[in-house]
């Protein structure tokens, strides 16, 4: 027997996904839909031997096509078969969640509706005849408080007698105007009669209204096209009675049916009543405290992440030191040793290296679900919108941008909150321009090498305010160009202040881990591998390693380094660094003497699977001793002795602005379903930090 399906649809903030997480508990699936960036999450729910799918549709305000999420929750409902549609809405704003109710009940898919957090509608004093509310949309209607998991129980009882037939409400069709009434009659006839209709799973009805919205997605259908003339006709005699343009409306019908519906039977008995969550939003929202508030929290955020973190982060680190030193003990450098040593330093090494950060990500992931979870970040990306806007950006850009200077990973999947297709391009494009943690490392091995105390924190405070400006500046081009179009409305739903639930923290904190993890045992994987090859082979003749520590323990530390530089040297990393010397010695890599410097250019490479891995290079092809403990004084020593202070910072402004690491392309790919914007991004930002960095360095070098 075929599974049930029913399907959640919902404004944004309705607490859709909460109804989502206690029906379906840990039976979920994420994925994103088919050709767009749109995230589909499906789930099972098992109820009285029924066997149902769950599907959480994109959170939408209406089944308008003018947006990508509007566009595929009209496509699953029209599309796929569905027994039953799930209408979440927030009952204390019920006018405006009540908009898409008109446009799903059109569907003529049976309809239950779910009037969400409930507690929050009655401390405003809504009180609602129910009676009234289900005769007029034709639905039954389940109270809920989705954080709380109250009225749940009810709620899949009624799920239940729903899709067994024990429990209908016949619903009459929508009313609007009568001239408006008449032409969706009359396009409603046409439709019927027209070849073609059934192989449309919705009824004639809804695609007449559709028609007078002017809705692309409707007037695209081939075996409509005959009636476009007459569409056109009916639309200007409308607008001739009416003085509005069709889409307009409609709309303007709809919320003069809502009007009317919540006349009748919805009243407030406390008119008055100052909300807690108002109060609190004069303060946290005000133009004179609203920056600071929001900057003082996420200082709190990033010392509760790194100062609780660090800690952990050493015990992971010393478990995998042990565990390579463990298999290093085991295995014998006789056998296999190449396999012996792409274990250890390639797979231990290079995914031990990303699993090390899990301790701060979790913290950060738990800290952004908290604030989420009260409503306060959707107050900060408000406080932010004037200031982002004049760059072409949307408020909501400023959090994936703060979690940008963690890991660009989480912040290009953060982009998700957007709602518009062009913002959320815009900021996926400049979000590796944030200097991440990745890149601190190689801020912290060149600045105390090559610049006295009193300028080291003036050049590192200016690597990340160049980071920031850039991406700014390139927005502004984007927004102008690429992703040209009329500045999105920002509409923030600010939603009342509320104590989130751990289960909810718990999911959110989930799947964010779960994605890093994939990443961590899928690309960073393959890539650490790869690195190891690429900078291992091929072997030059007398250079093994068995050679190479023979050499180490007979002739002294200045032969084996010299012989470890030509084995460098000889490797595919190494030739191809020769490859870049020339170049890249016009942006900086360049010695005292301006010779070209094919270490730093053959670092490159390993930069690319991931940032941290320049630092680890360079020791490799500097001749560093990992084994002693005063390696990084070692390294930092050569490079004082090898760069100028120029060179130096042209070096990590390179590093800052060039191509993505190989994690940060792998998912600019999956959330822009595009390989085209994912290796513009790559080309572009690696010719912009070439072009920059060479700029700098040949002014300054005129100095």
């Amino acid at each position: 027997m075929q599974p049930f399906r029913i399907a959640l649809a919902g404004n944004p903030n309705s607490g859709k996904t909460t109804i989502f997480n206690a029906l379906t508990g840990t039976r979920q699936h994420v994925g994103n839909y088919a050709g767009v960036t749109v995230e589909r999450k499906t789930g099972r729910l098992l109820v009285d031997g029924l066997d149902i799918e769950v599907v959480d549709l994109p959170g939408i305000y209406s089944l308008s096509s003018s947006s990508i999420e509007g566009k595929v929750a009209s496509m699953e409902l029209q599309e796929t078969k569905i027994d039953l549609i799930l209408n979440v809405l927030d009952s204390g704003n019920l006018q405006r969640n009540l908009y898409l109710t008109t446009q799903l009940g059109e569907l003529d898919i049976p309809m239950l509706m779910i009037f969400n957090m409930a507690d929050d509608a009655k401390k405003r004093g809504f009180v609602f005849d129910m009676a009234k509310l289900q005769r007029f949309f034709g639905a039954p209607i389940v109270e809920t408080v989705g954080h709380t998991e109250q009225g749940i129980d009810e709620l899949i009882a009624t799920i239940a007698k729903m899709l067994r037939g024990e429990l209908t409400i016949k619903r009459l069709p929508f009313r609007y105007n009568k001239a408006v009434d008449e032409a969706i009659e009359s396009l409603t006839d046409k439709i019927a009669a027209l070849d073609g209709k059934d192989e449309i799973k919705v009824p004639p009805r809804y695609l007449a209204i559709k028609l007078l919205e002017n809705d692309s997605q409707v007037m695209e259908l081939p075996f409509l096209e005959p009636l476009l003339p007459e569409v056109n006709e009916l639309n200007l005699r409308l607008n001739a009675l009416t003085g509005l343009e069709s889409d307009i409306l409609m709309a303007d019908c709809r919320y003069g049916l809502i009007a009317g519906a919540c006349r009748e039977a919805v009243t407030v008995k406390k008119n008055n009543r100052r909300e807690i969550s108002d109060s609190i939003d004069k303060v946290v929202t005000s133009r004179l405290l609203g920056v600071p508030i929001f900057l003082v929290i996420m200082f709190l955020v990033f010392a509760f992440t790194f100062n609780c973190g660090a800690p952990l982060c050493d015990l992971i680190e010393l478990a995998i030191d042990s565990l390579a030193n463990a298999i290093d003990s085991l295995w014998s450098d006789d056998w296999m040793p190449f396999l012996k040593s792409l274990v250890i330093h390639g797979i231990i090494g290079g995914v031990g290296g990303v699993l090390m950060f899990l301790p701060n990500l979790l913290l950060l992931f738990t800290a952004i679900a908290f604030l989420e979870g009260t409503g306060y970040m959707n107050r900060a990306a408000f406080v932010m919108d004037g200031f982002m806007h004049r760059f072409g950006l949307h408020g909501k850009s400023f959090i994936p941008m703060l979690l940008g200077f963690g890991c660009t990973v989480p912040a290009v999947m953060a982009t998700r909150t957007i709602e518009s297709h062009k913002d959320r391009m815009t900021t996926i494009m400049i979000l590796p321009l944030m200097s991440c943690g990745a890149r601190l490392p190689i801020y912290t091995l060149f600045i105390p090498a090559l610049f006295k105390q009193p300028w080291r924190p003036v050049v590192l405070w200016s690597l990340y305010i160049i980071g920031i400006a850039i991406s700014l500046i390139a927005a502004r081009i984007l927004k102008s160009t690429i992703f040209k179009g009329d500045d999105e409305v920002f509409v923030m739903e600010l939603p009342p202040y509320r104590m989130p639930t751990l289960k909810g923290i718990l999911f959110d904190i989930g799947e964010r881990t779960m994605a890093y993890l994939h990443k961590a045992g899928t690309i960073i994987l393959a890539a650490s591998i790869i690195m190891f090859i690429v900078n291992s082979l091929p072997v030059k003749p007398g250079c093994s390693r068995a050679e190479l520590a023979k050499v180490k323990e007979t002739q002294g530390p200045k032969a084996y380094a010299k012989l470890r530089l030509e084995a460098a040297q000889y490797t595919i990393g190494g030739r191809v660094g020769f490859l870049l010397a020339k170049p890249m010695s016009l942006a900086g890599f360049q010695d005292k003497d301006g010779n070209p410097d094919w270490k730093g250019s053959s670092a490159l490479i390993g930069a690319f699977a991931a940032k941290e891995l320049f630092v680890s290079q360079l020791a490799i092809l500097n001749s560093v001793d990992d084994a002693h403990d005063d390696g990084s004084m070692q390294l930092k020593d050569k490079l004082a002795q090898q760069y100028t202070p120029l060179s130096g910072f042209c070096i990590m402004l390179f590093c800052l602005i060039a191509m993505p690491c190989i994690g940060t392309v792998a998912v600019v790919k999956r959330e822009t379903n595009s390989w085209t914007l994912t290796l513009a991004q790559l080309a572009g930002l690696t010719f912009l930090a070439w072009f920059t960095a060479t700029v700098v360095f040949q002014i300054g070098s005129l100095f």
